[in-house]
């Protein structure tokens, strides 16, 4: 049995298509011949006849070359057809062949290259083959993957070239079946090729194995760009295939021989510089879902500009994520850097640096939106340093902190309300990330020893000696001024030993009961109000508990050491802003009120003592000059009650607010509207504290499974 001849009287004239004539037919009599001798060869591994024949006289080589010069015309997607086919259905490992792995570069340097080709579905199957076959034995990655020239030279006639795994057994069969060796035609025409010369043009001169880098890349990567959804698709997870291989070998090759992970960051900066100047927040959060999978948006939402660059740059970074969550460790680690580097480093933060409102908005938008899609372990934490540093010591005030974390929390307090809005949501963001170094950045390495507490204070039996705040409502001038309740001696911290259902009630009716009656006006609306706020406030913090579950976090304040030198307390820049910010919530738009009391309660909701002591008790004796969350919530109800005497009307105008917050009237402007809308918001944010205090208290181990979700009130 032998094959079938390839040869120049096959070739038919050369205008004529390929599908015209009758090579599809011969290609695939060849292959059932190459399959059906495997099946009758009753010894494992040994290449038949037939297989030798094509190997001997390089028919594959010949193929290539007619399939580089389109002769017939429409050749290269039959070369491409039947490429794949005897590498997917041969199951003797044909890679390891210099006959055939010569060609099989070749086409891949053919493959990729010009987008829109009208071959890229036979090109994607053909790298879905031999990421097939890289997936059964990773060794091959660098064999197919390596860039040296390997053809042309005498030397490669005399020396076996090196191939991967155990070569002795498949080391250069290129022999016929009368034991004649096919190496010493290497540097040979292939049978048949020299009579096709004449016939083909210059360009189709053996290809340089040494003049490109990884073909098998560049050429996926070229595809991962097709205008073919299914093409891209079945490309990008012929990639995702490859840089997952087990072997630490071929991974390090991959990362080290190869422009895998600078292509991909490459490609993502491209996309990134694609898109318009400035897009808005909202169209950038409309896309925040967007899946690599299915990186367009649907047809039926509403269309801005920018719209298609938006959706393919953040379907792009979701596979990034992706590839960084799948590859070997070794991929994923320099894959994750690379990002950092190319993509955050000298091309984001230039963005988020910029003097311009408008690319500091879009960038810090697109950023939320990136944060929102990343789920990779190595990724996020290249993303932490790169947002907020690796410097965990406590700040100071006058402290030179990371440069980009500075502008970033200085942005929360911009002139422009947009801005600040943006930005507080990019840190909400960030604080639902699992990372700690996220919440001990901002936050927890400022608490540590708890220099926020009173030195020398006493630690009472109960509370019932501390409870009247909510008695006077309208507090002192001096309660305003020192931010404690007037008092002969500082107000005493609660003991850490509670049973929790006292501990728990004060704390709550605290909250409850700290905006005045004059300024409530949701139980005139016949809203469930506190009960909603605890049943929400459960699942996030449930959610939130088993976050930080691995994180080892203590279940008790750490008990103050007297023998510790006392340091003054500050707060931290990020909380520093957002009391401040808080501060001014009846002078603030609605929107950024919103925003600031949701990251408020975000960081609220983490189970560690230190943030719970110092955001939701109200009964901590302070640290002269220090301020927490409650003493700031109440310098603004003194403020509120001094203003509430000054507006005609309050409580009916305040009732009209609330019922144009909610839909229920129209929105007419009124005076005072801005300190109306303050008003409601700081009523909310009142009840949504006390929740989180119910769902908290008394600290619960966050390893613990949590009790059924409580109802009713308090």
């Amino acid at each position: 049995m032998l094959l079938p001849r390839v040869d120049t009287d096959l070739l038919p004239d050369e205008n004529t298509p390929a599908k015209k004539t009758d090579i599809p037919w011969r290609l695939k009599q060849m292959l059932d011949i190459l399959v059906y001798e495997e099946q009758q060869q009753v010894a494992v591994g040994e290449a038949g006849p037939c297989l030798e024949y094509l190997l001997q006289h390089k028919i594959l080589e010949t193929l290539c070359t007619l399939g580089k010069a389109e002769y017939p015309p429409g050749m290269r997607q039959q070369v491409f057809q039947f490429f794949s086919k005897v590498l997917a259905q041969v199951q003797h490992p044909l890679l390891h062949y210099l006959s055939v792995h010569r060609p099989v570069q070749k086409l891949l340097r053919l493959g990729g290259t010009a987008p829109g080709s009208v071959t890229e579905k036979e090109e994607v199957q053909f790298t879905t083959v031999l990421c097939s076959k890289i997936q059964q034995d990773p060794e091959l990655l660098a064999y197919i993957l390596e860039g040296k020239k390997i053809v042309g030279r005498k030397k490669a006639c005399r020396e076996p070239t090196p191939l991967p795994k155990d070569t002795a057994s498949h080391r250069d069969k290129d022999c016929s079946h009368d034991g004649a060796p096919a190496r010493a035609q290497l540097d040979g025409e292939p049978c048949g090729a020299q009579a096709l010369n004449s016939h083909l043009p210059a360009e189709t001169e053996e290809l340089d194995g040494g003049t490109a880098e990884s073909n098998l890349i560049t050429s996926l990567l070229g595809l991962c760009q097709s205008k073919k959804s299914r093409v891209a698709l079945k490309a990008q997870e012929n990639l995702l295939l490859l840089v997952s291989v087990a072997s630490p070998a071929a991974a390090t090759y991959l990362v080290q021989s190869s422009p895998c992970c600078p292509a991909i960051v490459q490609h993502l900066c491209q996309l990134y510089r694609s898109m318009p100047v400035f897009l808005d927040p909202a169209d950038i959060a409309a896309l925040e879902g967007i899946s690599w999978r299915l990186p367009s948006a649907p047809s039926d939402e509403a269309s801005f500009p920018g719209k298609e660059a938006l959706a393919a740059f953040l379907g792009w970074f979701d596979y990034c994520d992706h590839l960084i969550t799948e590859a070997h460790t070794v991929v994923a680690d320099a894959l994750a850097k690379a990002v950092a580097e190319k993509f955050f480093m000298e091309t984001l933060q230039p963005q988020l640096l910029h003097v311009s409102e408008q690319s500091i908005l879009t960038s810090t938008a697109l950023l939320t939106a990136m944060l929102h899609q990343l789920r990779s372990p190595a990724l996020l934490r290249e993303a932490v340093a790169f947002l907020l540093g690796t410097d965990r010591q406590p700040e100071a005030p006058r402290d030179n902190p990371h440069a980009l974390s500075a502008h970033l929390i200085g942005h929360c307090d911009h002139l422009s309300d947009e801005i600040s809005i943006a930005t507080l949501r990019l840190f909400e963001e960030l604080l639902q990330k699992p990372h700690e170094g996220i919440i001990r950045s901002l936050v927890l390495r400022n608490l540590e020893g708890r220099p926020y507490v009173a030195w020398g204070s006493p630690e009472p039996e109960s509370y019932e000696d501390t409870l009247d705040l909510e008695e006077d409502p309208y507090f002192t001038d001096s309660f305003l001024d020192s931010g404690f309740p007037p008092r002969a001696k500082p107000r005493l911290a609660p003991a850490t030993s509670y049973d929790g259902k006292t501990a728990v009630t004060e704390i709550v009716n605290s909250f409850l009961c700290l905006v005045p009656e004059e300024a409530k006006t949701s139980a005139f609306l016949e809203e469930t109000g506190y009960d909603t706020y605890v049943h929400d406030a459960y699942g996030l913090f449930q959610e939130c508990s088993s976050r930080v579950a691995s994180w080892g976090w203590p279940l008790t304040p750490t008990p103050l050491d007297p023998h510790e030198p006392e340091r003054p307390f500050f707060e931290g820049h990020f909380l520093r802003v957002l009391f401040d910010r808080m501060s001014r919530i009846l002078d603030q738009p609605y929107s950024l009120n919103l925003q600031v009391t949701s990251v408020l309660s975000r960081l609220a909701l983490f189970p560690h003592p230190h943030i719970h002591e110092y955001l939701l008790d109200p009964y901590i004796s302070l640290a002269p000059g220090c301020r927490s969350l409650f003493s700031v919530l109440v310098r603004v109800i003194g403020d509120l009650m001094q203003r509430i005497q000054r507006v005609p009307q309050f409580p009916g105008k305040l009732l009209l607010v609330r019922k144009q917050l909610t839909g229920q009237a129209p929105g007419e402007q009124l005076d005072h509207q801005t300190l109306l809308q303050g008003v409601v918001v700081l009523e909310e944010f009142c009840k949504e504290l006390a929740a989180i205090a119910f769902v908290k208290f008394p600290p619960r181990d966050p390893r613990q499974n949590l009790s059924p979700a409580p109802e009713g009130q308090v």
